[in-house]
């Protein structure tokens, strides 16, 4: 499995920009966002594999970058956080990274609400 540093710079930034995301958060294993159009995705891919996944969503104008890395970076005013990715199916686990939505209801209290107390 290896890192890569996927980062684009679109020429017209809403167009594609969501579907963007969502497609290269689903190439690997785990991913992060380091920066807006930034991003880490650990895969069992190439580069070239990743790139044939994304061109299709890039024009003429646009660009992209994609390099193999290293897992040391320098980070400046940001932080690292790995996402896993996310799968159909996928059982939730309690304080994981993973949040569903909408999310469910929170649970009934076991106890009764004590009054306010009352000024005198």
């Amino acid at each position: 499995m290896r890192t890569y540093l996927i980062s684009y710079d679109l020429a017209k930034p809403t167009r594609n920009q969501h579907v963007l995301a969502q497609l290269i958060m689903g190439l690997g294993e785990k991913w992060a966002r380091p920066l807006a159009s930034t991003w880490y995705v650990s895969s069992d891919r190439d580069e070239v594999e990743l790139e044939a996944e994304l061109k299709f969503l890039l024009d003429d104008e646009d660009g992209l970058l994609i390099q193999a890395v290293k897992r040391d970076a320098v980070l400046t005013n940001t932080s690292l956080r790995w996402f896993r990715q996310r799968r159909p199916g996928l059982d939730l686990e309690a304080g994981g990274n993973v949040v569903a939505f909408p999310a469910p209801p929170a649970p009934e209290p076991t106890e009764p609400e004590l009054p306010f107390a009352e000024a005198c």
